[in-house]
C-alpha cells in the first residue's frame, strides 16, 4: 500500500477534541503513515509533542504563529529551544509573516520570524513558513538569516515564485487549495516545481480539499490533494508517494531511512 505524509496539520486543535483518536485511525486507514503536528504557540507546541509521544505516526513542529508574534520574547524563545530538543520534534514553526489579517505589527512579526529562523539554524531543523501576501519580506529574511531548509507551508504564490524558491533550495508544500476549481495558477506552480522540492499537507482542520470542501479537514484528506498533484505531474500515485516520502526523510529526518518518515523509529540527534 502506498504511504502518504501530511507534512502540516494542527491535530491539537479543539476541532478534533470530539474524535481525535478516530481521526488518527482514519488517516492510517487512508494510507497516511506520517503526520507532522505544527505548533502555533508554546502551549500548542507542547500539545503537539504530547500527541507525538502517544502516536508513532505523529511528529511535532514547535513555534509561535505570526498572529501571536507579540508573545515572542526571550523567555518564549528559550522555551521553544527547550521543546525543540525533544526527540519527536522535527521542525521549527510555523512562523512567518501575515500581511492579510495583520493582527500584529509587521515589525513585531519580522522580529519573531527572525527569532524562529535563528532557532532553526541553531538546531539544524527545517523552518516551517507561514506567508500571506508577504513574499518579498519572507524571502529577504530567509536570505539575511541564511536559512537553508525552509518549508513554504500552504504555498499560494505564482509559478515564478515557486520556481525561484525551489531553486533556492526551499520546499514548496501544497494543500487543499490545489484542488479548488479556480486555482489554475496554483496548479501551474505545482507542475513547474522540481519533484525533489515538493511536499503535500492538509493544514487540518482548515482548507479541506475537493471533494470534501466545506467540511472539517482531517489528515486522511491529504490523499485527495496528492492525487491531483500526481495527475498534474503525470506520475502514478505510487511514484509520487515514493518521491514525497524521500523528500520528507531528507528534509524533516535529515536523510535517515524512510521507515523513520513512515512512523517506524525515533531519529537520533
Amino acid at each position: 500500500m502506498r504511504t502518504w505524509v501530511d507534512t502540516h496539520l494542527h491535530l491539537d486543535d479543539e476541532a478534533f477534541d470530539p474524535d481525535r483518536e478516530a481521526v488518527v485511525a482514519r488517516a492510517a486507514a487512508a494510507g497516511v503513515g506520517t503526520m507532522i503536528c505544527v505548533g502555533t504557540s508554546i502551549g500548542g507546541s507542547q500539545r503537539a509533542i504530547s500527541l507525538a509521544d502517544r502516536h508513532p505516526a505523529v511528529w511535532a513542529s514547535v513555534g509561535i504563529h505570526p498572529h501571536a508574534a507579540d508573545s515572542v520574547d526571550r523567555a518564549s524563545v528559550e522555551a521553544l529551544a527547550e521543546l525543540a530538543r525533544h526527540p519527536r520534534v522535527v521542525a521549527v514553526g510555523e512562523s512567518g509573516l501575515d500581511y492579510v489579517r495583520e493582527r500584529v505589527s509587521r515589525k513585531t512579526q519580522a522580529q519573531a520570524f527572525v527569532a524562529h529562523a535563528r532557532l532553526a539554524r541553531e538546531t539544524g531543523l527545517p523552518l516551517v513558513i507561514h506567508n500571506r501576501e508577504a513574499s518579498d519580506d519572507v524571502e529577504r529574511i530567509l536570505q539575511d538569516e541564511e536559512v537553508r531548509t525552509a518549508v513554504m507551508h500552504c504555498f499560494s504564490g505564482t509559478p515564478d515564485l515557486a520556481l525561484r524558491w525551489a531553486t533556492a533550495g526551499w520546499m514548496i508544500s501544497f494543500a487543499g487549495p490545489l484542488t479548488f476549481t479556480k486555482a489554475e495558477a496554483l496548479r501551474e506552480a505545482a507542475r513547474c516545481v522540481p519533484l525533489d522540492r515538493l511536499l503535500v499537507e492538509t493544514d487540518a482542520p482548515y482548507l479541506a480539499p475537493a471533494p470534501a470542501r466545506g467540511r472539517r479537514c482531517e489528515p486522511a484528506f491529504v490523499v485527495h490533494t496528492a492525487r491531483v498533484l500526481a495527475a498534474l505531474r503525470n506520475l502514478s500515485e505510487e511514484a509520487l508517494a515514493s518521491a514525497l516520502s524521500e523528500n520528507v526523510a531528507r528534509v524533516f529526518f535529515q536523510g535517515r531511512a524512510r521507515r523513520v518518515a513512515e512512523g517506524g523509529e525515533t531519529p537520533r540527534r
